[in-house]
C-alpha cells in the first residue's frame, strides 16, 4: 500500500527553516502523488510560528491547489501534565484535525511517568485527533498506558519519519517504536504517516516508514494514509 496523504508538514507560516508556501508544497505534492496534504503550523507557544488568528483565518484559504486537497490543521503543544494545548475550542474551528506533540522548548522533559501522563491528558482532550512524534527519544513514554489511552479514547498515534530518517534531528528510537506498533496492532490502534516536512523537500518521503511497516507485518487497515475515507470517518467520531 502507497500513502494518498501526509497529514504533518509545516509551510513557512511555522517560522522554522523554510520560505515555502503553501503554494510551492502543493506544487510539489502534486508532483510525489499526493491526494491530501496536510499543513499542520506549530500553534503560537512555539517560538517563531504563527498567532492565534493565522488559524481563525483558515476560512478563507484555498482547499485545493495544483489539483491537491490541503486539509489546514494545527500542530499544538501539550503544555501540561494535565493535556492543556496552547489553542482553545474557538480557535479550531476552521481546522480539519489537530495533532498534538511534546517539544523540548515548551514541555521539559521528565520522568516516565508525567511524560506519559501528559500525553495520556492529550488523548483525553476532545481537540486532539493524533499524538505527534510519541517516539521522540527525549521523553521517556510508556506505550502500554499510551496505546491504551488512545484506543479508549479513538485518538490516533502517529509514525513521523524523522524518527527513521538518515538526517532525523530528534535522534533515534527505533525499539520504542516498534513496541508501539506492536501494541497497536494488538489494540487495533490506529497510526498516521507524517513527512513532518518544513517546507516542500520532504513531502510523502516514507519510504524507511514502509520497511519498519514490513518488518513488523502492520496491517494496511490500521493506517490511516492509505484511506482517506477511513481518516475522515474516525474525525467524524
Amino acid at each position: 500500500m502507497q500513502a494518498k496523504m501526509d497529514l504533518h508538514t509545516h509551510s513557512v507560516a511555522s517560522g522554522h527553516h523554510t520560505t515555502d508556501t503553501v503554494t510551492d508544497m502543493a506544487r510539489e505534492a502534486k508532483k510525489r502523488g499526493v491526494e491530501y496534504l496536510g499543513i499542520t503550523e506549530h500553534a503560537p507557544k512555539m517560538l517563531g510560528s504563527c498567532g492565534k488568528s493565522y488559524f481563525s483565518s483558515l476560512a478563507y484559504s484555498d482547499k485545493k491547489l495544483f489539483g491537491v486537497n490541503i486539509l489546514y490543521g494545527a500542530e499544538l503543544n501539550v503544555l501540561s501534565r494535565d493535556g492543556k494545548v496552547d489553542l482553545e475550542k474557538s480557535d479550531c474551528r476552521n481546522l480539519v484535525y489537530c495533532i498534538a506533540s511534546l517539544h523540548k522548548e515548551i514541555f521539559k522533559p521528565q520522568s516516565e511517568e508525567v511524560n506519559t501522563r501528559a500525553l495520556v491528558a492529550a488523548c483525553e482532550n476532545p481537540l486532539v485527533n493524533i499524538i505527534g512524534h510519541p517516539d521522540d527519544p527525549t521523553y521517556e513514554i510508556n506505550f502500554s498506558l499510551l496505546t491504551d489511552a488512545a484506543k479508549a479514547n479513538g485518538t490516533i498515534l502517529e509514525f513521523n519519519a524523522v524518527g527513521v530518517s538518515k538526517n532525523g534531528y530528534r535522534g533515534y528510537n527505533i525499539y520504542g517504536l516498534i513496541e508501539m506498533l506492536l501494541l497497536c496492532e494488538k489494540k487495533g490502534v490506529y497510526i498516521s504517516l507524517g513527512s513532518d516536512s518544513h517546507g516542500k523537500d520532504h513531502i510523502l518521503e516514507f519510504d524507511n516508514i514502509y520497511k519498519v511497516l514490513q518488518i513488523v507485518n502492520f496491517p494496511d487497515e490500521l493506517v490511516v494514509n492509505y484511506s482517506p475515507e477511513k481518516f475522515f470517518s474516525l474525525l467524524k467520531k
